[in-house]
């Protein structure tokens, strides 16, 4: 069974930055590509970065590409996300997700394709 608990949320005015985290706990991390998700009030969920399992290859939504960094530290089993120069638009709740062991699929836009999620964590951008 594998857990991922966000944290680091919270409100901050356009122009800020947050840096959110997703501890996980179980069976190896450091062999599941990992993505970041929001959710915004009414609208679908949308894919934000992921970054692989190996390689370190990462990818980034187009309206985040540039703002956000994903990383990851697999000693600490823990996923990050770096978000600078918010804007309004980026409130949602964000969610990390992890992929199936070993996953050489490449595809990592879609929630569908993703095992374990976490609970959210809530980033508000005040203009």
């Amino acid at each position: 069974q594998v857990q991922l608990v966000e944290s680091g949320g919270g409100l901050v005015q356009t122009g800020g930055s947050l840096r959110l985290s997703c501890a996980v706990s179980g069976r190896a991390f450091s062999s599941r590509t990992m993505g970041w998700f929001r959710q915004a009030p009414g609208k679908e969920r949308e894919f934000v970065a992921a970054i692989w399992w190996i390689g370190g290859r990462t990818d980034y939504a187009d309206s985040v590409k540039g703002r956000f960094t994903i990383s990851r530290d697999n000693p600490k089993n823990t996923l990050y996300l770096q978000m600078n120069s918010l804007k309004p638009e980026d409130t949602a709740v964000y969610y990390c997700a992890a992929k199936t062991q070993y996953d050489r699929s490449g595809n990592v836009y879609s929630g569908s394709e993703f095992e374990y999620w976490g609970q959210g964590t809530q980033v508000t951008v005040s203009s």
